[in-house]
C-alpha cells in the first residue's frame, strides 16, 4: 500500500509543478504582449528647407610651381660645388662647373689669332687705300678675322655646357654628387624648387568635369596642420580631356596666399564647389536606413510610424540631402529606428 500510494503523490505533485509554470508563461507573455502594445519612445527630427552649399572631395597634390631636377648637359668631372641644401638662390647662380681647362686653353688660343688677324686687317686696310694691296688679299684677311670669332663664339657654347646655373629663384633640395664625381648627362645633381607660389593638381570625376572653370575657387586641407587649416586655390588650368583608364578630369590649381609650412608632394583633401541649394531638405545620417536596393527613413504620421522610400543626394558628415520622398514639416524618426516597426505607435522623447 505504501508504493502505490507514493507514486500517486509524486504524480500529484508533478501535475501541480506543470500547471503552475504554465501558468506563469502565460503571465509572462501577457505582460510581454502588454509592453509591445505601449508606445516606442524615440527622438524625431523635423525636416526644414536649409541653404545647401553643394560639393564634392576628392584627393589632390600639393607642388611647388616649379621644380627641377638639376642635370649636366655633357659628361665629365665635377670641379666646383655651390649646392647650398635647403637654401634660397637667386636666378643665374652658377650651382655646378665640370672640368673645362682645356677649353679654355683653345679659347684663349683663338682670341689671340683673332687679335692678330684684327691687327693685320687694319693695316692692310690702310694699305688699300694707297693701292699696296689687293682687295683679294683684304677680303681674305677679313674673312679670317670673321671665321676665328666664329670659332670663339662655339668654343664658348661648350664651355656654357660645363656650368649649371639656377634656372630660377628658388631653394635647393638635398645634393647627391661630391667634389671630384664624375657625371653624364642622366645625372641628378640636385632639385631646386620655386616655393614663393605653389600648385594644387586634383582629379574629379566625369560627370563633374562640367564644374571645372578657370578662375573658380577651391578648398583645401593638408595632412598634420589640423581640419580647422583651410587653404584656397584657384583653378587656372584643365587637361583636354577625360582619362581613358580613371574617368576623371585633371585640374590645377594657383594656391592663394601659400603657408610658410606647406610643403611640395603634401596630400590634400579638395573640396570642389558645385552649385548652392537655397531650400535643400537635410537630416541626419543616422535616420537613414539602407536597404538592398533603395533607402528608407521613419516619419512620423498622426502618431504612427510609417516607413518612406527616399532618394539621397550631396552627403555631409553630419546630414545628408533628400532628394523625394519627405515634404518640409515632416518628423523623421532618428534613434531606435531598428526597434520600431511599421504602424508602431510613436512616443517622442525629444523633437528638434
Amino acid at each position: 500500500m505504501k508504493q502505490p500510494l507514493k507514486i500517486i503523490t509524486t504524480i500529484t505533485f508533478l501535475l501541480a509543478f506543470i500547471q503552475f509554470g504554465c501558468q506563469n508563461g502565460k503571465n509572462d507573455k501577457n505582460q510581454q504582449n502588454s509592453r509591445m502594445k505601449g508606445p516606442q519612445v524615440v527622438e524625431g527630427y523635423i525636416v526644414r528647407p536649409a541653404l545647401l552649399e553643394q560639393s564634392i572631395t576628392v584627393s589632390g597634390t600639393v607642388k611647388s610651381f616649379e621644380e627641377t631636377v638639376l642635370m649636366p648637359d655633357v659628361s665629365g668631372r665635377v670641379v666646383m660645388i655651390n649646392l647650398p641644401e635647403g637654401k634660397f638662390v637667386k636666378k643665374g647662380t652658377v650651382l655646378v662647373k665640370l672640368f673645362d681647362a682645356d677649353l679654355q686653353a683653345s679659347l684663349q688660343k683663338l682670341q689671340t689669332q683673332l687679335e692678330i688677324a684684327r691687327t693685320t686687317k687694319k693695316r692692310q686696310a690702310e694699305l688699300l687705300t694707297v693701292s699696296g694691296i689687293s682687295e683679294l688679299e683684304y677680303d681674305q684677311t677679313t674673312l679670317q678675322v670673321n671665321s676665328i670669332g666664329d670659332d670663339i663664339e662655339v668654343l664658348k657654347a661648350q664651355i656654357s655646357k660645363l656650368v649649371v646655373l639656377a634656372p630660377y629663384d628658388g631653394v635647393i633640395g638635398l645634393r647627391n654628387i661630391s667634389l671630384g664625381a664624375q657625371v653624364t648627362p642622366g645625372t641628378p645633381l640636385a632639385t631646386i624648387r620655386e616655393t614663393n607660389q605653389f600648385k594644387l593638381d586634383f582629379s574629379v570625376p566625369e560627370k563633374y568635369s562640367s564644374e571645372i572653370t578657370e578662375g573658380k575657387t577651391v578648398r583645401f586641407t593638408v595632412q598634420g596642420m589640423g581640419a580647422d587649416t583651410v587653404f584656397t586655390a584657384r583653378i587656372i588650368a584643365a587637361e583636354g580631356g577625360i582619362e581613358a583608364t580613371t574617368r576623371n578630369l585633371r585640374a590645377r590649381a594657383l594656391v592663394s596666399r601659400p603657408d610658410p609650412s606647406l610643403r611640395p608632394g603634401k596630400f590634400a583633401t579638395v573640396e570642389v564647389p558645385l552649385a548652392i541649394v537655397p531650400d535643400a531638405l537635410m537630416i541626419p545620417t543616422q535616420s537613414v536606413i539602407p536597404q538592398e536596393r533603395n533607402k528608407k527613413v521613419i516619419i512620423a504620421r498622426n502618431g504612427k510610424a510609417i516607413f518612406v522610400t527616399i532618394e539621397t543626394g550631396t552627403r555631409r558628415m553630419k546630414d545628408v540631402e533628400v532628394v523625394s520622398g519627405l515634404h518640409a514639416g515632416d518628423t523623421v524618426v532618428t534613434t531606435g529606428i531598428l526597434f520600431v516597426r511599421q504602424n508602431d505607435d510613436l512616443k517622442f522623447s525629444k523633437i528638434r
